[in-house]
């Protein structure tokens, strides 16, 4: 029981919930970010260097299996006296280095990362705003009866010597 109290305590801190609001905004901020470069920064680029989608670009490396197949093979060949029909089967299916997806996912955190840097510095400009702005003077305290009682003989003394 003392279990589910600790964790009761500790999960409704509000710092855990602060950080659980953090998440799910930042999961929100990832998707927009994400659509800012998939469906707006992508195209254009991708038509310059004439590819519209980074994702989709790859290098066949198929043949570098093949390659090392065919000597694995003919030494195998050699020992054993045949071929295996399903391995000759596997070595159709091609293999691509798929290096467009990880540039993708590079451009991605560039601009998520730039995003959260101009939030970061608004919020900081703005607090800082927060903090300069001088507090409103406080009024002075309206005269006391005695003041006003010494400023009547002030200026009476003032009038008397004219």
């Amino acid at each position: 029981m003392a279990f589910l109290k600790e964790f009761k305590e500790f999960a409704l801190k509000g710092n855990v919930m602060d950080m659980a609001v953090g998440v799910i905004i930042g999961g929100a901020f990832g998707k927009i970010v994400s659509s800012l470069v998939n469906d707006i920064l992508m195209p254009p680029i991708g038509a310059l260097i004439g590819n519209t989608d980074f994702s989709q670009l790859r290098l066949d490396i198929s043949k570098v299996r093949d390659v090392t197949s065919n000597a694995m093979h003919s030494v195998g060949d050699m020992v054993t006296g045949g071929g295996d029909p399903a391995q000759a089967a596997a070595a159709a299916e091609p293999i691509y280095w798929n290096y467009g997806a990880f540039i993708q996912q590079c451009v991605d955190f560039t601009i998520l990362a730039l995003c959260v840097f101009l939030m970061v510095k608004l919020m900081n400009r703005l607090m800082k705003k927060k903090e300069e702005a001088p507090a409103p003077a406080p009024e002075p305290p309206a005269p006391t009866k005695e003041e006003l009682l010494l400023t009547e003989i002030r200026d009476l003394l003032k009038e008397q010597k004219k």
